[in-house]
């Protein structure tokens, strides 16, 4: 079985604006994104920590870093998956999110899963 196969973890992204805590005339736009991580490989996989490069729309970065995940490291067995849901502030209405996860499988082996980028939009922000 190769490496690959052996660290397999999935990452999915569900976004969604938070009309409700945003202020547009502010420059505040408020964002929730629902993380699931699958393990898809052969060992448990525990969640260390997170990086995350944030960008709005004015290609201003924002560098995050820092233990686990809302305050867990969870251990992921292979065939199932840990979901939490966390938040991000922008100074536009769209912006984009990528990073990774440093992660360690039972065995000791350190490895990292990479979060593709995804869209943060305030709806009908976008044609």
């Amino acid at each position: 079985m190769s490496s690959a196969e052996t660290y397999a973890i999935e990452v999915s992204v569900q976004t969604r604006y938070l009309r409700e805590q945003s202020d547009p005339g502010a420059q505040r736009f408020a964002f929730a994104y629902t993380i699931t991580i699958a393990n898809q490989g052969s060992l448990p996989a525990q969640l260390l920590s997170r990086h995350w490069l944030i960008t709005d729309g004015n290609n201003k970065v924002q560098e995050v870093q820092g233990p686990g995940v809302v305050g867990e490291q969870p251990v992921i067995a292979p065939g199932t998956s840990h979901t939490y849901t966390s938040g991000c502030l922008l100074e536009t209405p769209v912006g984009t999110m990528q990073g990774s996860y440093a992660m360690r499988a039972s065995n000791g082996h350190a490895f990292s899963a990479d979060i593709a980028r995804f869209r943060l939009a305030k709806p009908n922000a976008l044609n």
